[in-house]
């Protein structure tokens, strides 16, 4: 591990200035991912900026109904919070399965979002590897990527984003604030994370130092009927294969509205739109459900050893939508 200062910030704007006077630093909230990559090599950092306690950790309402999550609110908070839970209950599931308790403690929602793959060429430094050395190639195309993208891939980089609670977020239109040197953004998560096409090293829209403040949750009243499964390889705490978040209101037996957005299958997480519109003012059974899913999934390209995949995420939202539909008229 290469040797690093370390500098613990005491608010926004003094924690932004650091990263714009020093671009080889690092912002640490949990450091359940940086810590991990600075052991193995593959972030090399010469300085931390500790953000934990800015004044980000606080999930408050909006003025239009939603809720605003700060960026250093931990997992286990986010969970726990009683109006995520009756609100988003798929977010509370996302976040339960993607880690374990003394992780969630740790990890913050800021950092959730900007964690690394896990392909394990990425984290061999040994290895080549398109998103941690640009032009280097991606060796995963022809050798392991069971786990890797069917969707939204190129040759230069197979690799799928691990995150689960960014499904959930990604489902319910959440929007992401940030800090920089010249001032406030916002992206909508749907954009947050580039699309791979030659530059996979480049994962999202931030600029340069930017500090993630926080995510802000829309009203979405459908979301109060919703779900997040999640298949993983083994029992315990594991990344997905592949996993889904849902929403679905029926009345008088058609889908009224929808939102699904899966995990595990792209370099981001995919929000399933052509599956939406298909199933809009559709009869909500399996039929529906099936050819929703067909329909996203046409765009799949698997690779030889993953095209499990494309079988899997089907059955998930066939599975998931039905379990919400058949709870809407009970």
């Amino acid at each position: 591990m290469r040797e690093f200062g370390y500098h613990r910030a005491d608010d926004v704007t003094g924690a932004v200035a650091l990263l714009d006077a020093d671009p080889d630093a690092r912002y640490l909230g949990g450091g359940t991912n940086l810590v991990d990559l600075m052991k193995t090599g593959v972030e090399r950092p010469a300085r931390l900026v500790d953000i934990r306690r800015l004044p980000l950790d606080r999930i408050e309402p909006t003025d239009d109904g939603g809720l605003r999550i700060g960026a250093t609110v931990t997992n286990s908070d986010l969970a726990a919070h009683p109006e995520v839970r009756r609100r988003y209950p798929a977010l509370t599931q996302a976040v339960l399965a993607g880690a374990s308790g003394q992780l969630r403690n740790m990890a913050t929602v800021g950092g959730n979002l900007l964690q690394r793959t896990r392909c394990g060429y990425f984290a061999d430094v040994t290895k080549p590897c398109n998103k941690r050395e640009p032009g280097s190639g991606c060796p995963a195309v022809e050798g392991e990527h069971r786990n890797h993208a069917i969707l939204g891939a190129s040759e230069h980089c197979v690799a799928v984003h691990p995150s689960d609670m960014g499904v959930a977020l990604t489902a319910f239109d959440a929007v992401v604030s940030y800090e920089t040197a010249d001032g406030p953004g916002q992206s909508p998560l749907a954009d947050f994370y580039l699309p791979v096409g030659d530059t996979p090293h480049r994962e999202t829209v931030l600029p340069p130092g930017a500090l993630i403040t926080g995510v802000t949750l829309p009203p979405a009243p459908v979301a109060a009927a919703s779900r997040y499964r999640k298949v993983r390889e083994r029992a315990s705490y594991a990344f997905a294969i592949g996993s889904i978040a849902a929403a679905l209101d029926v009345r008088d037996g058609a889908v009224r509205d929808v939102r699904l957005a899966f995990g595990a299958v792209a370099s981001r997480p995919w929000r399933a739109r052509s599956a939406e519109r298909a199933l809009l003012g559709a009869p909500a059974d399996a039929e529906h459900f099936a050819a929703a899913a067909d329909a996203e999934l046409a765009a799949a390209r698997p690779l030889p050893d993953n095209a499990y995949k494309v079988t899997l995420m089907r059955n998930l939202v066939v599975a998931v939508l039905t379990e919400l539909a058949e709870e809407a008229v009970r």
